[in-house]
């Protein structure tokens, strides 16, 4: 056997190596594996240095960790070997601590270390998506429903380094984002049999407070719990799918705000949007932001708004129970309200005014919402008039909803940004039924049916009929 190569046996404890995601239980260090490192001049010596050992398993613990989560090891008892290159420098001793892996003997020069896992890395319910997701029915999913199996996702055992961000910009590194079929499950602990404290909905965020095993512990509204690992994105994987499914907005935070042709003060003003209104971000330099209104795409000094990527948020129980408590109060006291004004019609008690004219335009569908929107469709072609409210004299978009609903007895708020929060969610256009609110970037309409809605869009057209989706529909809401 050539001088200075030793036969030796390292016995490493499982689950000392936190950066991977196989519990170590076996090292040995032969002179039938030996691999000296390309390019590295090997120093005659008897064995390897700490730092040289410490330095290779992290690095190889790491490839491996990004691996083994790629390809989701289940079957019971299957073995994963990792090798680790030991350049030589100066020996191990026999019963050497490093970073917590116990050495037995001494590793020979340019020795390999193996590293074998027996143990499998993830539970096999995980696999197919366990029991700790749900299928959405409408707004409230059915107990125990299957999710869809969901993309590998790379996970890490500590919290996220911060991203290299610009000044003033976020960093979206410690959010974690659910990516499911309906909701996933908040917990109380990091069991799925522990109790349900909340619903992660797809593409909801939350922020990273630490992860034990599968599970990571996040924060997400007043919801404080564990989702298990695989149905949510975390770290650099999650600022990639921030920049694809958060919405950038910025707020409002003036009475009346110019929206400007150009990036300057001398441009020419293209629209007026109201204090508290949520525009959707385009583009944005040191001063300025380029938003999205009725009128087009213009810029705003960001003086007058605060900017943020908006995620929804976890919805915890008592959340739930009072929502769907308080949806069914309005609609409620919409349809009571709406019965109260189809009875002063009938007497000749109401006097609705006249319109310009709706034309051959009639909703689609019957009950309460179709008949809003037929009411709304009798004011096509009279004017927009910003901050107004009237359907005869003019009036805003928010106005316009407002004043249309105010006649059937409900009460709405004069903010397009506002009436995002009323009434109840519905989860796509093809869902929508006439009457329902379709909301955009600094604007309101009211569907009519059809795809199609009724809206007072700018001072250059007034109320008109367009297509819902000419623009990107941020919400719809149901008042009946």
């Amino acid at each position: 056997m050539k001088k200075g190569l030793l036969k030796a046996t390292a016995v490493i404890a499982a689950a000392v190596i936190a950066a991977t995601s196989f519990p170590v239980n076996e090292v040995n260090a032969a002179t039938n594996n030996v691999f000296p490192a390309a390019g590295v001049a090997l120093a005659a010596g008897n064995g390897c240095s700490i730092a040289d050992i410490r330095a290779n398993v992290a690095r190889n613990a790491a490839k491996q960790s990004t691996i083994a989560n790629h390809e989701k090891i289940t079957k019971k008892d299957e073995s994963t070997v990792q090798k680790v290159e030991t350049p030589s420098s100066k020996a191990v001793n026999e019963g050497t601590v490093i970073d917590g892996i116990a050495v037995v003997g001494s590793a020979s020069e340019g020795a390999t270390i193996e590293i074998t896992s027996t143990e499998k890395s993830m539970s096999e319910g995980a696999m197919n998506g366990g029991d700790d997701t749900e299928l959405a029915e409408n707004e409230n999913g059915p107990d125990n429903a299957e999710a869809s199996a969901q993309e590998a996702n790379p996970t890490i055992d500590i919290k996220p380094e911060a991203q290299d961000v610009e000044e003033g910009e976020e960093d979206l590194s410690d959010q974690v984002i659910a990516v499911v079929d309906g909701y996933v499950n908040v917990r109380s602990m990091p069991d799925e049999n522990s109790e349900v404290v909340g619903k992660l909905y797809n593409h909801s965020a939350g922020t990273w407070l630490d992860k034990q095993g599968d599970w990571y512990k996040i924060e997400s509204g007043n919801v404080v719990g564990f989702v298990k690992g695989e149905y949510v994105r975390t770290g650099q994987a999650a600022v990639k799918l921030a920049a694809e499914v958060g919405q950038r907005t910025a707020t409002v935070h003036t009475t009346t705000l110019k929206i400007r042709e150009e990036a300057s003060l001398d441009s020419i003003v293209l629209g007026l949007v109201a204090n508290e209104d949520q525009l959707t971000v385009i583009e944005e330099t040191d001063e300025w932001v380029k938003v999205n209104i009725e009128e087009g795409d213009g810029w705003v000094s960001k003086e007058y708004v605060s900017i943020a990527t908006l995620f929804p948020q976890a919805e915890s129980k008592a959340e739930e129970e009072a929502r769907l408590k308080k949806e069914e109060a309005e609609r409620k006291k919409a349809q009571q309200a709406a019965a109260r004004s189809a009875g002063a019609k009938s007497s000749g008690k109401s006097s609705s005014g006249g319109g310009g004219g709706g034309g051959s335009y009639a909703a689609t569908g019957s009950g309460l919402g179709a008949s809003v929107a037929n009411y709304a469709l009798q004011f096509v072609g009279n004017p927009y008039v910003y901050g107004g409210t009237s359907l005869t004299n003019g009036t805003d978009c928010s106005g316009f909803t407002m004043s249309v609903y105010r006649n059937f007895g409900v009460s709405l708020p004069h903010s397009s940004g506002a009436q995002r929060s009323v009434g109840y969610g519905v989860g796509s256009l093809a869902e929508a039924q006439a009457g329902d609110l379709i909301c955009y970037s600094g604007h309101v309409g009211l569907y009519i049916g059809g795809g199609q809605i009724v809206h007072a869009s700018t001072a250059a057209t007034g109320i008109k009929v367009s297509n819902a989706s000419y623009r990107n529909i941020l919400a719809i809401r149901r008042i009946f």
